[in-house]
């Protein structure tokens, strides 16, 4: 295994490299899966958040020939930073060829981004892929006249099916250059020959960079600015502002309008539509999740249907089976046996297997807790994710979402938040904008109950008070949309424009479902399990020196003072920080006790959803958007969440609605 993994890492720096490409949504990471296997490789792009997928393609017969996964784009002029990255990986480094990826239902919008490489003079393989599904809807391609009109080899596939699959492989080496005839305005072709005579040499040919700087591709300038005098970008300049005078429109968009005019043709020589019923079905069902007023009922059906299957079933039975059995009865009591005939010193063995040792509580809880949770939410993500739910999700959200400075696509991550806070702040990163990803984080932290959390948190009071659990639900809203709204007025920067590719609402496969899930629990395990290791050791070593004692003294006047909770309270808001979860079991301790009432489990409880992050979501906060803005957040939360708990607690005890 050690030979292998070596093998792996050494081969993915090879110079041999092949550019898996396509619109969003197009099965591109399903293709990336089938022909590297388990050869894979994640890491960031250089200077950037975004992670690229790299891998060995064992089939290919040559060991350094590398498959990269790039970024789904809908043009190769950049409008958003993971086009831009795709852009650069064309540009910055020769590759033996590009494999395109096309849904087979919108020929017309991948066949736009077919030109564009067509102009830079990269060598391509056309794959169709979700081939099944056009069919299905009575779209007819004639890929022998397609091949023909583009010059390069065209293969249908319905990846998740592997139908395709053997072609693709075989075919793999045949790498050609799109030959499609287009010629835009006389002027326009002089101003593309004036500017390829100052270009240097590049990946990419003088034609297709000289368009996409007539196109107003800024981002590339500043690529050209190491490779060209300023006497020559000031000429560039001047060739494109000229030109600009000869039309009303701008300039990227009368070279867009040529393209599309171009795209048609080649449409209607090569397809022929009928309609399908199922698939005017499935239209009619995606249209009604996106609906103001039907696509609520639809929302909270699928959220119902999660807490059931997460929150009740994986947080519950299958929690209660991993914690007491698995780890209860066997795994704990034989390691620690085996550690107390091991290790004779008791600060050892405790800062291992004690009260807040790293295997009986931060291995045990991040694995027999955590991991079913997430493991079951994975699942359930994966089935919205691959019906083409999610999509229409932030379509509905969007307007809502842009109150408080946020696109639609922020719903992504709020709900994944639901299922673990730690792993959605990771998600962010599919926002544009860096002031995005900030609010994002910062609700995540403030008001987004992981599974865990909240399944405790509707075990307390959905037994003994609706009244109290739509307290609690109302006051975290408002205070998620109060903040949100006035995050987005305070924090420096801009919000991205929203779009979003619907992709049509379809029957998950469950091969694919087990496939995402498995890598995002590969995923968890590497990256959280670590973070839950090191908070229990923080917790350990606090305990050791004191400091949560004082912390304990410190905080108990804020709990019994402005909260009105009892002393005993202050305990779970600490091991809160912790694991929410376990602050919010510390309450229900409380309250089985009849320590608490139902005021002050209605305060608590609201509080502690409202509070500082677990210790793990805080190290990921830390690791995403720096120390600066990582205290900033935590520092306010816990003030507001005080501070949301004395309002409360002042509105409860003078009006009684419980």
């Amino acid at each position: 295994m050690h030979d292998h993994k070596h093998k792996s890492s050494e081969t993915l720096n090879g110079s041999s490299t092949v550019v898996l490409l396509g619109n969003p949504n197009v099965g591109k990471s399903v293709i990336f899966g089938l022909l590297t296997g388990k050869y894979v490789d994640v890491s960031n792009y250089p200077g950037t958040t975004v992670e690229i997928s790299k891998g060995i393609m064992p089939f290919s017969g040559n060991d350094n020939e590398v498959l990269i996964d790039s970024p789904g784009i809908n043009s190769l002029i950049p409008m958003s930073e993971d086009e831009r990255i795709t852009r650069d990986i064309l540009f910055d480094k020769a590759h033996r060829g590009v494999i395109q990826v096309i849904d087979a239902k919108n020929l017309r919008r991948g066949l736009f981004i077919t030109l564009q490489l067509a102009e830079a003079g990269i060598p391509i393989i056309l794959v169709l892929n979700i081939y099944d599904e056009a069919t299905e809807r009575g779209i007819y391609i004639d890929r022998k006249k397609l091949g023909d009109i583009l010059g390069i080899k065209i293969i249908p596939m319905v990846a998740t099916e592997r139908m395709g699959l053997p072609e693709l492989k075989r075919y793999i080496h045949n790498f050609q250059k799109p030959s499609i005839p287009i010629n835009f305005n006389e002027k326009i072709e002089n101003a593309i020959r004036e500017i390829s005579y100052l270009l240097p040499d590049t990946k990419i040919s003088k034609r297709g960079v000289s368009l996409m700087l007539l196109s107003g591709d800024e981002t590339l300038i500043t690529k050209l600015k190491m490779l060209l005098p300023d006497l020559y970008l000031n000429r560039i300049k001047s060739i494109k502002e000229e030109n600009q005078k000869n039309f009303n429109d701008p300039l990227s968009y009368v070279i867009q309008k040529e393209r599309l005019v171009t795209v048609e043709k080649i449409y209607n020589q090569c397809v022929k539509s009928e309609g399908g019923v199922a698939a005017l079905f499935r239209t009619k069902i995606g249209n009604l999740s996106m609906h103001p007023l039907w696509g609520i009922p639809i929302l909270l059906s699928v959220l119902y249907f999660m807490y059931k299957f997460v929150g009740e079933f994986g947080a519950g039975e299958v929690v209660d089976f991993m914690e007491e059995t698995i780890f209860g009865k066997y795994i704990n009591p034989w390691i620690t046996a085996l550690i107390d005939m091991a290790l004779p010193i008791q600060i050892v063995r405790e800062a291992i297997v004690g009260e807040y040792g790293i295997i009986t509580m931060g291995l045990t809880y991040s694995i027999s807790i955590v991991l079913p949770i997430v493991s079951f939410f994975f699942i359930f993500f994966g089935i919205l994710e691959d019906s083409g739910y999610l999509p229409r999700l932030t379509v509905m959200s969007n307007k809502l979402f842009k109150k408080i400075g946020l696109s639609g696509k922020a719903v992504l991550p709020m709900v994944l938040g639901l299922g673990c806070d730690t792993m959605a702040t990771f998600t962010v990163r599919i926002l544009e904008t860096r002031k995005e990803r900030i609010i994002a984080t910062m609700l995540l932290a403030l008001g987004i109950p992981c599974s865990a959390q909240l399944g405790v948190v509707m075990g307390m009071l959905g037994g003994i008070s609706e009244r109290a659990l739509i307290v609690v639900i109302f006051t975290v809203l408002i205070q998620l949309i109060i903040v949100g709204y006035l995050s987005s007025k305070i924090i420096p920067g801009r919000s991205s424009d929203f779009f979003m590719e619907l992709p049509p609402i379809r029957i998950p496969k469950l091969s694919n479902i087990l496939r995402k899930t498995y890598y995002r629990v590969k995923w968890f395990l590497k990256e959280a399990v670590p973070l839950f290791i090191i908070g229990t050791f923080i917790l350990f070593a606090s305990d050791k020196v004191g400091l949560l004692r004082l912390i304990e003294r410190v905080t108990s006047p804020v709990v019994t003072g402005i909260l009105g909770l009892p002393d005993k309270a202050t305990w779970a808001f600490i091991v809160g920080f912790l694991r929410r979860d376990y602050g919010a079991a510390g309450l229900f301790y409380l309250q089985k006790n009849n320590q608490l009432d139902l005021i002050q489990t209605t305060i608590g409880v609201a509080v502690m959803i409202l509070f500082v992050p677990c210790l793990a979501n805080f190290l990921v906060i830390i690791k995403e958007q720096g120390w600066k803005w990582a205290m900033i957040i935590v520092s306010f939360i816990f003030s507001y969440a005080i501070f949301v708990g004395w309002i409360l607690n002042l509105f409860l005890h003078r009006i009684r609605i419980l």
